[in-house]
């Protein structure tokens, strides 16, 4: 039996696969550490070639295409005959089935989940392994994730970079805190097998992204929530990846529809930490709060302080869809044919950048017509005939309404 192993859950990553398999082969231990691991890939019903490229790289490593070279320039290499390389087939579309499938197909006692567009480092495998041997009451632990930017992220991105798995959170290695709501990211995260299998439910509430859809985000913290009510969760900075973060992941559009999924997924990630008994009341003050907050974001957005960008837009969806989450998941009758129109989030989305744009032009003009008006006195006090030999602090004066001494 392995003592560790590497899942990547994919769909449609024909052409991703290669390069965080060729990542994976080179992974290197130190000389002391005596281990076994395998890899498993589980396809999630994908409709290109990924079966096809796991089957050329269980015979022959890097050959997907012939005559083609790693990322290094390097002639195709063999897969590596000590590392296991397999592959499973989930047919239902989800990210929650296709780890809940890993987990069935696997025994080893720790299991690391690698997203098809990250990349670890040459020690993530050992890192990992070392972690959870020394750290025996983890049920899990998460890694330090760097972002491969295809453009520029939009300023003050840092304030919303967890969300698309972008993970610093210093050198040292941490416990959680239970009453906080800060958790590691799904990429990278390694589970302990037993932990698993004592808190995590068969069936999801959360069904996870599925195909290229954000409806059901949220099983990355439903999973750690569960494990979270009994095993301590860890962060280990020793485990780096790089996530790979193209050019659509950063545009408006997606981010803020990606918000307002997150904020829609509130309602049932708040409700497994409280007993049925509980649940009424604390859902009701979690409505307060959540409307609380989202009127002092409007209040804030609404002083003619600054411009506001796409981060401040997703703040505000992330707080719209919290304070609707409720309403999404109960599928109250008067609420349907409001969630037929956001569904997408694209409404949401539009809404919101309208808004923005409209409150932010209004900022510019007013800055703009006080920077006239300001322009405008200056001129008058220049050409005032009374005034032109006086100092600049009498000028002062005269501007506030009194008499220059």
């Amino acid at each position: 039996m392995p003592d560790f192993s590497v899942v990547i859950c994919t769909y449609n990553g024909a052409l991703r696969l290669p390069q965080l398999l060729g990542k994976l082969r080179a992974q290197r231990f130190s000389c002391q550490m005596d281990c076994q691991w395998e890899v498993v890939v589980v396809d999630n019903n994908s409709c290109d070639r990924t079966a096809e490229i796991v089957r050329q790289w269980q015979t022959d490593g890097w050959q997907a295409d012939k005559g083609q070279t790693d990322d290094q320039g390097a002639a195709p290499q063999l897969w590596r005959s000590d590392i296991p390389l397999r592959y499973c087939f989930e047919p239902r579309q989800g990210l929650a089935f296709a780890r809940r499938l890993a987990v069935r197909e696997t025994q080893s006692p720790l299991i690391g989940f690698l997203d098809d567009d990250t990349l670890p480092d040459d020690d993530w495998v050992s890192a990992a392994i070392s972690f959870g041997q020394q750290h025996p009451e983890a049920g899990a632990y998460g890694s330090s994730i760097s972002g491969l930017y295809e453009v520029s992220p939009p300023p003050n991105f840092h304030r919303i970079a967890c969300c698309l798995a972008i993970i610093d959170r210093g050198e040292r290695p941490f416990c959680y805190d239970r009453e906080r709501g800060v958790l590691p990211a799904g990429a990278g995260m390694v589970i302990r097998r037993q932990a698993w299998l004592e808190r995590v439910p068969a069936v999801p509430a959360l069904a996870g992204v599925s195909a290229r859809s954000l409806k059901a985000k949220g099983e990355d913290v439903e999973t750690l929530s569960y494990i979270r009510s009994a095993w301590p969760i860890w962060h280990n900075p020793q485990m780096k990846l790089s996530h790979i973060i193209p050019k659509e992941r950063l545009e408006r559009h997606y981010l803020l529809n990606l918000f307002w999924r997150i904020g829609l997924s509130r309602y049932p990630l708040r409700k497994i930490s409280y007993g049925s008994w509980q649940w009424p009341l604390i859902a009701a003050l979690h409505f307060v709060n959540d409307l609380k907050k989202l009127l002092l974001k409007l209040l804030n957005i609404c002083l003619p302080v600054r411009q506001w960008g796409t981060v401040e837009a997703c703040e505000l969806s992330l707080l719209l869809g919290s304070l609707m989450s409720p309403f999404y998941h109960q599928r109250l009758p008067k609420a349907g044919k409001l969630f037929d129109r956001v569904s997408t989030g694209l409404s949401a989305g539009v809404a919101i950048s309208s808004f923005l744009r409209r409150r932010n032009a209004i900022v510019q003009r007013s800055v703009s017509h006080a920077s006239v008006s300001h322009a405008s006195v200056a001129e008058n006090i220049v050409e005032d005939s009374n005034m032109r030999d006086l100092d600049p602090a009498s000028v002062g004066l005269v501007m506030m309404g009194q008499q220059p001494k």
